[in-house]
């Protein structure tokens, strides 16, 4: 009787199955990948055809409007003529104007379906067209000023492009073929190393005897050969199972009394734990502290410390004593780690990934955590990288317990307490800004607030002041806050139109209505329909205008230049001015029926000279803003060139100051910004006061610190920070009007 060898049938059927498999994979994959290249590559060239066609058409079109226009028709054929000698893709060229084709490049003249293809499609479009011959085109029309002169029709063949695709598929095809050659060799190297855990493992199996018993067989491949490894392996560790036992019991008596002194450390630190964190001041050296006692009591070094703030929804990482915020994802992924049953909650590397930590922390594969509570609120967890034989967290499990429930008090008020430092430190940022605009004077802080109350309604605002003192952001804070924000916010720069336009820009004209009115035109209170008409520069507006402008504030109703109907509009307006209308109203310039339907809320915005306090808090915030812009490393300005700054009188106001930053930072050679980075003409040299206006400006900054001083209850650091100088200016200038505190206010302030 003949036996065929098992050894030969399973290579046949693993050679056989692992081959067709990867000729499969590749004869597929190949073949979609060069369909789709073959695809993507024609959409793209027959796209950057009709692209580059739509250029040319556009082109054309400019160059022989003059042309067409002085009925130039000679050199209109000579421009035609010019680019198809220049341009070989380019099929042919007309243009057609009222039906008729005034010039083409067809020798023979134009075909009658071609004029008549793509007569009734708009004026500008593309299409694509075949000839009788089969013969495919990108067909262009394009408008000749703006279609009243006529169109442009080109024609661009698309049989070189279809030449290059029919190329590129006939290389994608031996490209396929190439592959599929090499794979299948691979394949061929690939089955035979596959094959070779088989012949080690006959021979391992003729090789064993009672002296190698430790001896372990690991393969990868054929489910059939890692199961005969696996027996073989469970064989030998059953035999080997009985002789280790007792060696197994001895290391860990051993390593039970190795426990004994640890755990009486643990339990002494313990004790010690909440009598030395209640002293800590903030989070993060709470934190730090509950790390450095960790690693003392546990063998793994591999901690982390995850605190949860419920108010804000926010995850805080304590990790080498920083704290560090996790995404905003990452909350309710830990609080529902933590709130699961046991303690420790043990985590499987699905799990470890899941949370989305740093990749220094995902290296084992095993972790535990250790979640605390405060008032029956997860409040954090405590969480140890483990190796995979780690078994030192069942000796200190109870240990890890006491300390997280003592010192979660400290941890929550440490909590509150940050959250209160964060709140305090927006609230002071809120206050010296407001939608844009920044400053926390008390002159703007009127302002801000008069926004907030206005906003909600509807009423007519007024904005005056200087030029460069912020009217357009006041004029948009007041849209954004109300409720057609979500309108459009038209502005309208009266002072940039002449008399003529002016009402055709702000109410629109009919066709016809004069000349040059070719269509009709919708104005701007039509455009800002449920939003907000921002009339900058009011003041300038002329007679014939500002009667239709008081019709529309009477009736919420406009008549187009030529209309006849009267169209409802719902707008808010909002108007500004540099001018003093009343006065102009007295010398007859401005209507005062007018005046006062504007003037419904007055806002009178302070020039920068009124509020000198805001001049460094402005500076600073330029400064940051230009310095990201020009990708400089520019942080802080000189004391000396703030006090330039804050003397000088800034007659451009905000723009002014804005546009003086941005010509020092961008002359900067450092990280500071010195006095003579600034423009000259600021420099106090080159700004001579006269003698009674230096008395009074020093009597003010006399007055103004003496002020600060007494609300800082004399603390100069504190005034200094607030009035935007160093603390040594301070002293310059105590020293310099000879300010010193009453004798009252130094009783009070030595009984303090």
């Amino acid at each position: 009787m003949r036996f065929i060898s098992p050894k030969i049938l399973l290579f046949n059927s693993l050679r056989t199955l692992i081959f067709f498999a990867v000729a499969l994979l590749v004869i597929l994959t190949g073949t979609i990948v060069s369909q789709i290249v073959i695809k993507n590559y024609s959409t793209t060239l027959l796209a950057g055809a009709a692209a580059k066609g739509e250029n040319l058409a556009h082109k054309l079109a400019l160059d022989v409007t003059d042309k067409i226009l002085i009925n130039d028709l000679v050199a209109v054929q000579k421009i035609l003529d010019d680019q198809m000698k220049s341009d070989p893709a380019i099929s042919y060229l007309f243009v057609k104007n009222s039906g008729q084709v005034l010039v083409h490049t067809f020798p023979d003249g134009v075909p009658r379906n071609l004029i008549f293809a793509n007569a009734k499609k708009p004026v500008k479009n593309r299409v694509n067209l075949v000839s009788q011959t089969h013969e495919r085109f990108i067909d262009i029309q394009w408008p000749i000023f703006e279609g009243r002169a006529g169109v442009v029709r080109l024609g661009i063949s698309e049989a070189p492009f279809r030449s290059r695709i029919k190329q590129l598929g006939i290389r994608m095809t031996l490209i396929t073929a190439g592959v599929l050659a090499v794979v299948l060799v691979l394949s061929h190297l690939l089955i035979s190393r596959l094959i070779r855990p088989l012949m080690v493992l006959t021979d391992t199996v003729k090789s064993i005897d009672e002296n190698k018993l430790d001896t372990r067989l690991n393969f990868s491949g054929p489910s059939e050969v890692v199961k005969l490894a696996a027996a073989y392996n469970t064989m030998l560790e059953k035999i080997a199972g009985y002789t280790g036992q007792l060696k197994r019991s001895n290391e860990k008596l051993a390593q039970k009394n190795q426990h004994l002194d640890r755990v009486h450390r643990q339990m002494i630190t313990t004790f010690s734990v909440s009598r030395q964190i209640a002293a800590l001041p903030d989070l993060n050296r709470v934190t730090s502290f509950l790390l450095s006692t960790f690693k003392e009591i546990v063998a793994c070094q591999n901690l982390f410390l995850v605190i949860l703030a419920h108010d804000q929804r926010k995850v805080f990482l304590a990790v080498a004593g920083k704290l560090n915020p996790l995404n905003e994802d990452a909350f309710d992924i830990f609080h529902d780690t933590a709130s699961r049953s046991g303690f420790p909650i043990f985590l499987t590397p699905a799990d470890i990934s899941a949370l989305n930590l740093p990749d220094q922390m995902c290296n084992s594969s095993q972790m535990a955590v250790f979640p605390f509570y405060y008032h029956q609120q997860v409040l954090g967890a405590m969480l140890i990288s483990c190796p995979d034989d780690c078994t030192c967290l069942e000796t200190e499990m109870e240990v890890i317990r006491l300390i997280l429930e003592q010192a979660s008090g400290a941890v929550f008020r440490a909590l509150e307490h940050e959250r209160q430092i964060q709140e305090l430190k927006a609230r002071t940022e809120q206050i010296s800004g407001y939608r844009g605009m920044v400053g926390k004077d008390p002159k703007i802080q009127v302002i801000y607030k008069l926004i907030q109350d206005v906003a909600p309604t509807d009423a007519t605002v007024l904005i005056q002041g200087e030029s460069g003192t912020g009217k357009e952001m006041v004029a948009r804070a007041l849209h954004e806050e109300s409720p057609r924000s979500g309108y459009p916010f038209v502005v309208i720069n009266c002072a940039a139109y002449p008399a003529t336009l002016l009402e055709s820009e702000l109410f629109g004209h009919e066709k016809g209505a004069f000349t040059g009115a070719m269509e009709r035109k919708i104005g701007k209170f039509e455009q800002a329909g449920g939003g907000t008409v921002f009339l900058d520069e009011i003041g300038e507006i002329p007679m014939s205008a500002q009667t239709m402008l008081l019709r529309v504030l009477q009736s919420q109703k406009i008549e187009r230049i030529g209309g006849t109907r009267s169209i409802k509009v719902n707008i808010r307006i909002v108007a500004a001015t540099n001018r003093y209308l009343l006065d102009e109203v007295k010398q007859g310039n401005f209507r005062e029926d007018l005046f006062y339907r504007l003037n419904v809320i007055p806002i009178n915005l302070p020039a920068l000279r009124e509020r000198k306090n805001d001049v460094p808090l402005l500076a600073n915030y330029f400064l940051e803003k230009f310095a990201a812009e020009q990708h400089k490393k520019i942080d802080t300005i000189d004391p000396e060139t703030l006090r330039t700054l804050v003397e000088y009188d800034w007659p451009g106001n905000i723009r002014e100051l804005e546009n003086s930053i941005e010509y020092a930072v961008t002359l900067a050679k450092s990280n500071r910004i010195f006095p003579g980075d600034l423009p000259a003409h600021q420099l106090p040299t080159a700004n001579p006061r006269p003698e009674k206006q230096t008395q009074v400006l020093q009597a003010s900054e006399k007055e103004t610190i003496c002020q600060m001083l007494d609300q800082c209850n004399w603390n100069k650091t504190a005034a200094a920070a607030s009035l935007g100088i160093s603390r040594s200016t301070l002293y310059e200038k105590l020293k310099k009007y000879q300010i010193r505190p009453s004798k009252g206010h130094i009783r009070e302030t030595g009984k303090r």
